[in-house]
């Protein structure tokens, strides 16, 4: 595991548009600038002016460095992925979500407050996914497979892609908790019963998000979230006298829910499309003063441009946003709102507009399974 990628000037190495952030470095590269210059165009400082105005002469802008990243949770950029321009770009571990397919757990070591730390990602990370360093939160990211390179060549002797990035002492503990066997790639092949026989990597990766999504499990231990890694327990069944057919039971019960919230997150499940919000107002669609208004006990109406001075016909809205959604905590964020204000002054676009109402029900269905998985009792 390592923490995210670190650049120490957002402004400059990151864009929401591909083109945008190639451009830009092509003119650092192609056009004199001095550090002023770096200062004042994209608030940069001192420290990281130098670092890359040194690294300038041997920079090479390659397509296939553009890469995506989750830069906030919902909120994917464009960085350029090479240690002339982030100042830790963290190689050693956010290859292995370049090399192939993976998912990662990104989590808090330490943080202040109510625990939420967690999150996952398909894709390298930066620094303060999931909150920032100065009020701890920022995350440690753990990819789920490990892909060959020089530090790992002993791990694939048998000529496999991917190796999972597990304890196998502790993964053979489980098993034979589970009465399971354990394969290294999520494979269909069932019992007679339909009851699965093995279990795999991704189904350990869903159990661990299930369980620190349980409230329960959060304010039980709240005091130790703050100071460390989370322990996760092992599948356990729920009574004394219960054998490993209830420890089956549980353990699926709880990789099915992690799996629904991981989808949800990564917005790869159907459901974050089956829209529950409305966009009714034609208009700009520049983003200016943020309002969340209630309309009913649970519902509201959010505003990207409140003006009191202006006709409230004219006011641009999302309609029918639950208000649990506006409040949802994702690490030190609530994405609901943060999202919108990281756009301040800019215009959305249709995509941006269908993407706010992606994260509205994300959210929303996060609070319900989140309430599911606590009829699950968790040690």
């Amino acid at each position: 595991n390592v923490t995210g990628i670190v650049t120490m000037g957002d402004e400059f190495a990151f864009s929401e548009k591909r083109d945008e952030l190639v451009n830009r470095l092509n003119e650092f590269k192609n056009k004199d600038m001095s550090e002023n210059d770096l200062k004042i165009k994209y608030n940069l400082g001192k420290n990281y002016a130098e670092f890359i105005l040194k690294n300038k002469e041997q920079l090479k802008i390659e397509n296939d460095k553009f890469i995506k990243c989750s830069y906030r949770p919902f909120d994917d950029r464009y960085t350029y992925f090479d240690n002339k321009i982030l100042w830790r770009w963290r190689v050693d571990i956010m290859q292995h979500f370049l090399k192939g397919e993976n998912v990662g757990l990104v989590t808090a070591r330490q943080c202040v407050g109510d625990w939420q730390y967690i999150f996952c990602t398909k894709l390298i990370n930066e620094f303060n996914l999931t909150g920032t360093a100065g009020r701890f939160g920022s995350g440690n990211t753990f990819p789920l497979y490990l892909y060959p390179d020089e530090k790992n060549k002993d791990l694939f002797e048998t000529g496999q892609e991917r190796t999972p990035n597990l304890n196998m002492e502790i993964v053979n503990q489980i098993a034979e908790k589970l009465g399971l066997n354990f394969v290294n790639e999520k494979v269909l092949r069932q019992a007679q019963d339909d009851s699965p026989v093995t279990f795999a990597p991704i189904d350990l990766l869903d159990y661990i998000y299930a369980v620190l999504h349980s409230p329960t499990y959060r304010e039980k231990y709240k005091e130790f979230l703050k100071i460390d890694f989370p322990r996760v327990p092992y599948p356990s069944p729920l009574t004394p006298k219960g054998g490993i057919k209830e420890t089956q039971e549980r353990f699926w019960k709880l990789v099915n829910l992690g799996s629904q919230i991981r989808q949800i997150h990564l917005l790869e499940s159907a459901i974050v499309e089956k829209y529950i919000t409305q966009y009714p107002i034609d208009g700009n669609n520049v983003v200016g003063k943020i309002v969340f208004e209630k309309t009913s006990e649970t519902l509201g109406k959010v505003y990207i441009n409140y003006d009191k001075n202006i006709a409230s016909d004219a006011l641009q809205y999302f309609d029918n946003v639950p208000e649990v959604a506006w409040n949802f905590y994702i690490g030190g964020y609530q994405p609901a709102q943060k999202w919108l204000k990281d756009r301040k002054d800019r215009k959305l676009e249709f995509e941006d507009i269908l993407h706010y109402q992606k994260i509205i029900v994300a959210l929303t269905e996060t609070d319900r399974l989140m309430k599911e998985i606590d009829k699950v009792e968790i040690e």
